[in-house]
Protein backbone atom coordinates (compact mmCIF):
# COMPACT_ATOMS: atom_id res chain seq x y z
CA UNK A 1 0.00 0.00 0.00
CA UNK A 2 1.23 3.41 -0.91
CA UNK A 3 2.04 6.15 1.79
CA UNK A 4 0.09 9.03 2.02
CA UNK A 5 3.82 11.51 1.64
CA UNK A 6 4.16 9.60 -1.39
CA UNK A 7 0.71 10.19 -2.97
CA UNK A 8 0.94 13.60 -2.43
CA UNK A 9 4.32 14.03 -3.78
CA UNK A 10 2.74 12.20 -7.05
CA UNK A 11 0.07 14.63 -7.43
CA UNK A 12 2.19 17.35 -6.35
CA UNK A 13 4.37 16.33 -9.39
CA UNK A 14 1.22 15.88 -11.56
CA UNK A 15 0.48 19.61 -10.78
CA UNK A 16 3.80 21.01 -11.47
CA UNK A 17 3.73 19.07 -14.53
CA UNK A 18 0.45 19.74 -16.03
CA UNK A 19 0.02 23.73 -16.76
CA UNK A 20 -1.30 24.95 -19.96
CA UNK A 21 0.63 27.71 -21.73
CA UNK A 22 -2.29 28.75 -23.26
CA UNK A 23 -6.34 28.08 -22.87
CA UNK A 24 -8.65 28.94 -25.65
CA UNK A 25 -11.82 27.19 -26.03
CA UNK A 26 -10.59 25.54 -29.50
CA UNK A 27 -7.60 23.73 -26.26
CA UNK A 28 -11.36 23.16 -24.28
CA UNK A 29 -13.52 21.16 -27.28
CA UNK A 30 -10.06 19.05 -27.82
CA UNK A 31 -9.55 18.29 -24.24
CA UNK A 32 -13.37 17.48 -24.10
CA UNK A 33 -13.05 15.14 -26.78
CA UNK A 34 -10.28 13.40 -25.88
CA UNK A 35 -11.79 13.07 -22.59
CA UNK A 36 -15.24 11.87 -24.13
CA UNK A 37 -13.54 9.37 -26.54
CA UNK A 38 -11.33 7.63 -23.71
CA UNK A 39 -15.12 7.55 -21.72
CA UNK A 40 -16.70 5.67 -24.40
CA UNK A 41 -13.46 3.78 -25.63
CA UNK A 42 -14.03 2.46 -22.16
CA UNK A 43 -17.44 2.17 -21.97
CA UNK A 44 -17.47 3.98 -18.38
CA UNK A 45 -20.51 5.70 -16.60
CA UNK A 46 -18.08 9.34 -16.35
CA UNK A 47 -19.37 13.00 -16.30
CA UNK A 48 -16.75 15.66 -16.92
CA UNK A 49 -16.85 19.11 -17.22
CA UNK A 50 -14.46 21.67 -18.09
CA UNK A 51 -14.97 25.22 -16.36
CA UNK A 52 -13.61 28.67 -15.53
CA UNK A 53 -13.51 29.91 -12.14
CA UNK A 54 -16.62 32.27 -12.52
CA UNK A 55 -18.53 28.81 -12.79
CA UNK A 56 -19.11 29.16 -16.69
CA UNK A 57 -19.32 25.62 -18.26
CA UNK A 58 -17.25 25.29 -21.55
CA UNK A 59 -17.97 21.76 -21.77
CA UNK A 60 -19.41 18.89 -20.28
CA UNK A 61 -20.71 15.17 -21.13
CA UNK A 62 -22.95 12.88 -19.53
CA UNK A 63 -23.30 9.46 -20.66
CA UNK A 64 -25.85 6.78 -20.22
CA UNK A 65 -25.59 5.80 -16.49
CA UNK A 66 -24.82 9.05 -15.03
CA UNK A 67 -27.32 10.90 -13.19
CA UNK A 68 -27.92 14.46 -11.49
CA UNK A 69 -25.99 13.35 -8.36
CA UNK A 70 -22.86 13.06 -11.08
CA UNK A 71 -23.30 16.56 -11.79
CA UNK A 72 -23.85 17.30 -7.94
CA UNK A 73 -20.19 15.60 -7.22
CA UNK A 74 -18.63 17.52 -9.98
CA UNK A 75 -19.81 20.82 -8.60
CA UNK A 76 -18.58 20.22 -5.25
CA UNK A 77 -15.29 19.27 -6.96
CA UNK A 78 -15.19 22.15 -9.15
CA UNK A 79 -15.75 24.50 -5.86
CA UNK A 80 -12.58 21.97 -3.99
CA UNK A 81 -10.16 22.96 -7.21
CA UNK A 82 -11.54 26.63 -7.35
CA UNK A 83 -11.21 27.47 -4.13
CA UNK A 84 -8.38 25.84 -2.62
CA UNK A 85 -6.28 26.23 -6.11
CA UNK A 86 -5.04 22.39 -6.09
CA UNK A 87 -6.93 19.09 -7.29
CA UNK A 88 -9.41 17.90 -5.50
CA UNK A 89 -7.13 14.79 -4.43
CA UNK A 90 -4.35 16.69 -3.40
CA UNK A 91 -6.57 18.20 -0.65
CA UNK A 92 -8.21 14.91 0.06
CA UNK A 93 -5.10 13.59 0.92
CA UNK A 94 -3.73 16.52 2.45
CA UNK A 95 -6.68 16.28 4.93
CA UNK A 96 -5.63 12.71 5.60
CA UNK A 97 -1.93 12.96 6.60
CA UNK A 98 -3.29 15.82 8.89
CA UNK A 99 -5.96 14.13 10.00
CA UNK A 100 -8.22 16.13 9.70
CA UNK A 101 -11.76 16.74 8.04
CA UNK A 102 -13.29 19.64 5.20
CA UNK A 103 -15.03 20.86 8.55
CA UNK A 104 -11.97 20.90 10.30
CA UNK A 105 -10.83 23.29 7.62
CA UNK A 106 -14.28 25.77 7.47
CA UNK A 107 -15.34 23.99 4.17
CA UNK A 108 -18.94 22.52 4.00
CA UNK A 109 -18.76 19.11 2.77
CA UNK A 110 -22.28 20.19 1.08
CA UNK A 111 -20.67 22.09 -0.95
CA UNK A 112 -16.83 20.95 -0.86
CA UNK A 113 -15.81 17.13 -2.03
CA UNK A 114 -12.63 15.45 -0.52
CA UNK A 115 -11.76 12.73 -2.59
CA UNK A 116 -10.65 13.24 -6.36
CA UNK A 117 -11.90 13.91 -9.95
CA UNK A 118 -11.19 17.82 -9.76
CA UNK A 119 -8.04 18.82 -11.58
CA UNK A 120 -6.83 22.34 -11.98
CA UNK A 121 -6.18 24.11 -15.18
CA UNK A 122 -3.01 25.94 -14.13
CA UNK A 123 -2.54 28.91 -17.04
CA UNK A 124 1.71 29.66 -16.57
CA UNK A 125 2.16 33.05 -15.59
CA UNK A 126 -1.60 33.45 -14.32
CA UNK A 127 -2.23 30.87 -12.04
CA UNK A 128 -5.75 28.89 -11.92
CA UNK A 129 -8.24 29.85 -14.18
CA UNK A 130 -10.38 26.31 -13.98
CA UNK A 131 -11.00 23.34 -13.66
CA UNK A 132 -11.00 20.06 -15.50
CA UNK A 133 -13.50 17.67 -13.38
CA UNK A 134 -14.90 14.04 -13.41
CA UNK A 135 -17.38 11.97 -11.15
CA UNK A 136 -18.75 8.35 -11.51
CA UNK A 137 -15.81 6.13 -10.98
CA UNK A 138 -13.69 5.53 -7.64
CA UNK A 139 -12.46 9.05 -7.08
CA UNK A 140 -8.38 7.60 -7.65
CA UNK A 141 -9.34 6.56 -10.90
CA UNK A 142 -11.62 9.70 -11.66
CA UNK A 143 -8.40 11.45 -10.66
CA UNK A 144 -6.56 9.13 -13.33
CA UNK A 145 -8.32 9.92 -16.31
CA UNK A 146 -8.53 13.41 -16.08
CA UNK A 147 -4.28 13.31 -15.76
CA UNK A 148 -4.16 10.44 -18.29
CA UNK A 149 -6.22 13.16 -20.83
CA UNK A 150 -4.43 16.42 -20.05
CA UNK A 151 -1.12 14.51 -19.78
CA UNK A 152 -2.22 13.46 -24.13
CA UNK A 153 -3.45 16.90 -24.64
CA UNK A 154 -0.18 18.98 -23.43
CA UNK A 155 2.19 16.13 -24.52
CA UNK A 156 3.54 15.99 -21.66
CA UNK A 157 5.55 12.71 -21.02
CA UNK A 158 6.91 10.33 -18.03
CA UNK A 159 3.93 12.26 -15.62
CA UNK A 160 3.78 10.14 -12.63
CA UNK A 161 0.54 8.49 -12.16
CA UNK A 162 -0.77 7.43 -8.54
CA UNK A 163 -1.71 3.11 -8.76
CA UNK A 164 -5.28 2.77 -8.69
CA UNK A 165 -5.16 -0.09 -5.67
CA UNK A 166 -3.22 2.67 -3.34
CA UNK A 167 -5.77 2.43 -0.69
CA UNK A 168 -6.35 6.37 -0.41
Amino acid sequence: MMEIDEGIGIVEKQEELLRFTHFSRADVWKLGKELVSKIQDEGFALSVSIRLNSGFVLFQYAPEGTTVNNENWMTRKFNTVRDMEISSLLNSLRLKQQNKTLENKGLDPRLYAAGGGGFPIRLKGTGVIGAVIASGLPHLQDHDILVECISRHLKARDVPRIPLDAGF
